[in-house]
């Protein structure tokens, strides 16, 4: 079998490879509407949220971090491009959204599409006997399932 110097066959390693540049691509165009959403939000709830969202940010940026660090770790190239990002994102882009409702529901469709890439690569990960990426998406699902829970609660 062709292996990297983790053990782990090439070729699941070169489909994790893709798949978390995905998740990167998807992690920056979040992170983004996530600055916009700090940025713009007006209302009642400004302090709340615009502290929220700059949280919500913070984390986003060092999820960034790991996953480009985990892509070099497999031997692959993180993007880094905004026109990679734009063509691999399936999340969607917040714009000029200043309402605290719109916001949050940006957030909870997000977390949502966030959480269906990173179950994918969970899978992928499993079947690449690749613990350290598995570890990685089984800590991003589990606190991003709470803050959707959470998110959902404040919505009513």
């Amino acid at each position: 079998m062709n292996t990297t110097i983790l053990g782990l066959d090439k070729n699941k390693t070169a489909n994790l490879v893709i798949e978390l540049n995905g998740l990167l691509a998807n992690f920056q165009v979040y992170y983004q509407s996530l600055r916009g959403l700090h940025w713009n939000i007006k209302g009642k709830n400004f302090f709340d949220l615009h502290m929220k969202f700059e949280e919500f940010y913070t984390d986003a940026q060092e999820k960034v971090d790991l996953i480009a660090e985990r892509i070099l770790t497999l031997e692959g190239a993180p993007l880094h491009t905004f026109q990679d990002y734009t063509k691999l994102a399936k999340v969607p882009v917040g714009i000029n959204i200043s309402n605290d409702i719109k916001a949050v529901k940006l957030v909870v469709t997000s977390l949502s599409e966030l959480l269906k890439i990173e179950r994918a690569i969970l899978n992928s990960s499993d079947e690449a006997n690749d613990e350290g990426t598995n570890s990685m998406m089984s800590d991003f699902i589990a606190e991003q399932e709470k803050t959707l829970w959470m998110l959902n609660a404040w919505l009513g």
